[in-house]
């Protein structure tokens, strides 16, 4: 809505004009959160037992139907219970304007509404965001720890490979060989060595398997090209890995920064204004002055972002109170673990939104706005005008912060308790991130036809291949 000399565009000149264009931005956000409740607690819900009672023999669409309403029911009742908690649940009032927590929180508190819907929006999505940002620091901070690396360092030679694999079998084959030798001449086996031929046959048809892949991935296409597609995977490994170390450089200096200048944890650890450098920041800030320059990182560092949960939710699968519920494999996902991927991602998102103001809080505050301050001398009297970064000090009609911050920092001052758990996440994932790094490191190169063929799931895989033959 700014100039670079802090005065307003002329379609923003007129200040009821802007708090129209302010208030429909945050009806365009109201409206696009209820979108995530409502599929969080009836569509994704109703989809997925939908297909559960197709997977347990039940074939009746209209049987189907009932049961996935009966149970959808349920998720439509927590969501009740949670919207009611968050409609009547005690929160902060706005202080006094004598009170010495008025001057800290003026430029929160003139923002705060008193709409219990809003309240009650605001706590559900409170909660679903808690979700999200547990799935944040276990799948982002594997992605944005791993991806990078395993683009750099490529996988294994499929030749080489096959020539392994290879040399196992034969070698599995011989073991089968003798013992089914010594079967003709003992005329039975013992419970051991009966064992033992029920696990070699099975290694090697989980050989022959991976023997078939690599030989199909050996021959294709994009296996020909890959001295063309190689060098492009390195590239974007090496931008991935340095995008994720800016993040991460920010995130943890934004950390810093809260703990030693914000408001502390009864205000959600929010801050007035950042007071040490972010790098992330600084690169959106001035890249703003170059329109659509921020509009185009911010965007690929979403997709970025995106994409190291993807990968994360790939190698380590859809996990659910500590049991492993689906795998993410190509052409084999079954539609329920379809369905919990874009759940967990949907939840992710959430998380990101948080992600993002902490590691860009001046960005996604107030831009690159600045302002027209007048200096005062000690006398009291007006000397002179300078321009200013827009943050805290200045007056709410002279600069203009993003909805989105607006809702989370009316959200960390109402309701601490979701600032503290937010702040307090982000060093977790600052932590899970550095260990995921080394695991990485010291873990062996990957099998070009990774996740293709698991013992786990040898019948399966057996039943894809016969249909496709």
């Amino acid at each position: 809505m700014k100039n670079s000399d802090g005065t307003f565009k002329d379609w923003a000149s007129n200040a009821t004009f802007r708090h129209t264009v302010e208030d429909s931005v945050l009806y365009a956000y109201y409206a696009l959160y209820s979108i995530v409740v409502f599929f969080a607690f009836f569509i994704l819900p109703f989809i997925y037992f939908f297909f559960e009672e197709k997977d347990d023999g039940e074939n009746h669409v209209g049987s189907r139907l009932c049961t996935a309403l009966k149970y959808t029911v349920v998720f439509l009742l927590i969501g009740a219970v949670l919207l009611l908690i968050g409609a009547f649940i005690p929160v902060k009032e706005a202080p006094r304007k004598n009170s010495t927590e008025w001057e800290k929180l003026e430029f929160i508190v003139s923002e705060l509404g008193q709409n219990r819907g809003e309240d009650a929006l605001s706590f559900i999505l409170g909660v679903l965001s808690l979700i999200g940002m547990l799935y944040f620091i276990i799948y982002s901070s594997c992605g944005i720890s791993s991806w990078p690396v395993h683009l750099v360092r490529g996988t294994r030679s499929a030749v080489a490979e096959e020539d392994d694999v290879t040399k196992q079998r034969e070698i599995t084959t011989s073991r089968i060989t003798n013992l089914r030798n010594k079967y003709q001449n003992k005329k039975r086996l013992s419970s051991r060595e009966q064992s033992d031929l029920a696990e070699l046959q099975e290694n090697e048809h989980l050989l022959s398997r991976q023997e078939r892949h690599l030989k199909n991935l050996r021959e294709s296409f994009l296996y020909k090209c890959k001295c063309i597609l190689r060098p492009v995977e390195i590239a974007i490994g090496i931008i991935g890995a340095l995008l994720g170390f800016l993040l991460w450089v920010s995130l943890l200096l934004t950390n810093i920064d809260k703990a030693i200048n914000s408001l502390g944890y009864k205000m959600g650890y929010a801050q007035k204004e950042p007071k040490l450098p972010n790098p992330f920041d600084f690169v959106l800030i001035h890249a703003q002055k170059a329109f659509p320059v921020d509009y185009v990182i911010f965007v690929c560092v979403l997709i970025y972002l995106v994409l190291f949960t993807i990968y994360g939710i790939r190698n380590l699968g859809i996990w659910c109170l500590c049991v492993r519920m689906y795998k993410i494999r190509p052409h084999r996902t079954p539609p329920q673990g379809m369905l919990m991927l874009c759940s967990t991602l949907m939840y992710t998102i959430l998380a990101i939104n948080i992600f993002l103001y902490n590691v860009s809080p001046q960005y996604t505050t107030y831009g690159s706005q600045q302002y027209i301050a007048n200096i005062t001398n000690a006398t009291g009297n007006s000397t002179n005008q300078v321009l200013k970064r827009c943050s805290s000090e200045a007056l709410p009609d002279e600069c203009t912060m993003t909805r989105a911050s607006i809702l989370l920092l009316r959200f960390f001052y109402k309701v601490w308790f979701f600032g503290t758990v937010y702040y307090w996440a982000m060093w977790v994932f600052l932590l899970v991130t550095v260990i995921a790094f080394f695991v990485t490191i010291i873990r062996k190169r990957r099998s070009s036809i990774e996740g293709l063929v698991e013992g786990d799931d040898l019948e399966e895989s057996d039943d894809d291949d016969m249909l496709r033959a």
